[in-house]
């Protein structure tokens, strides 16, 4: 709203503004997709039974040791 009301400004500004949240909203998508990816995976290579392994959780556990790794600990 505040760009709104400054007559002063250039649309050139507000469209640079945009392109900007556009990028933003770009990158979150590849994490997102990214993340989403991974999960995939890590469910599909998951038994699901009533064994007390679970590569789900080691995937997580190996996250929070190096965050450089895996799904990240947004999971």
């Amino acid at each position: 709203m505040t760009l709104y009301q400054d007559r002063s400004r250039a649309s050139h500004d507000v469209r640079e503004i945009a392109a900007a949240h556009v990028s933003a909203i770009e990158e979150k998508v590849r994490e997102l997709q990214s993340m989403r990816s991974t999960l995939q995976k890590l469910i599909h290579a998951c038994h699901g039974d009533d064994r007390p392994d679970c590569p789900i959780l080691d995937d997580m556990a190996g996250v929070a040791l190096s965050p450089d790794k895996g799904i990240s600990a947004q999971v």
